[in-house]
């Protein structure tokens, strides 16, 4: 997944070491995330966000082809589309989200592994207690993820 595919100027940023403190999103966009996950349980679910002026404010569902309780491989139709569909409406694929029916939602060592763009947000949602948990983490280059909070944005 590669939200900067076919832009030059991606090839030309220097790797991302500095924390980024916190990621703009609206509540209707978490509260969409679990319902998700809910709903593809115990399968994990996965999809892609949206943003608009630096504000994530959009989840769109993607098909797991893995369907799986333990990995998640977002279908390429999926992807395009929800490119193509972002550009058209003005927007940005920032990020994607994925659920994890009976972990906590922390990167397993195959999210690392899959993990490729230090731009892009990675977004877990974990089903594994009674309260679902909703954490975004960032890719830093040569460390791995860093977790960063939600300013939450209505």
């Amino acid at each position: 997944m590669n939200p900067e595919a076919g832009n030059p100027e991606s090839a030309n940023r220097e790797p991302r070491t500095a924390k980024r403190e916190s990621v703009r999103i609206r509540q209707r966009v978490i509260d969409a995330m679990i319902d998700h996950a809910r709903r593809d349980a115990p399968l994990e679910c996965c999809g892609l966000l949206a943003a608009r002026d630096g504000i994530i404010d959009e989840p769109i569902p993607a098909r797991n082809l893995e369907a799986s309780p333990v990995v998640f491989l977002i279908d390429p139709r999926d992807h395009f589309a929800a490119l193509k569909r972002a550009r058209t409406e003005g927007r940005e694929i920032v990020g994607a989200y994925h659920s994890h029916p009976r972990s906590p939602a922390i990167p397993s060592a195959t999210d690392l592994a899959e993990a490729h763009y230090e731009e892009f947000l990675y977004v877990i949602v974990s089903l594994a207690t009674d309260l679902p948990d909703v954490r975004a983490h960032g890719l830093v280059s040569g460390l791995g993820f860093e977790e960063l909070g939600f300013e939450i944005v209505d």
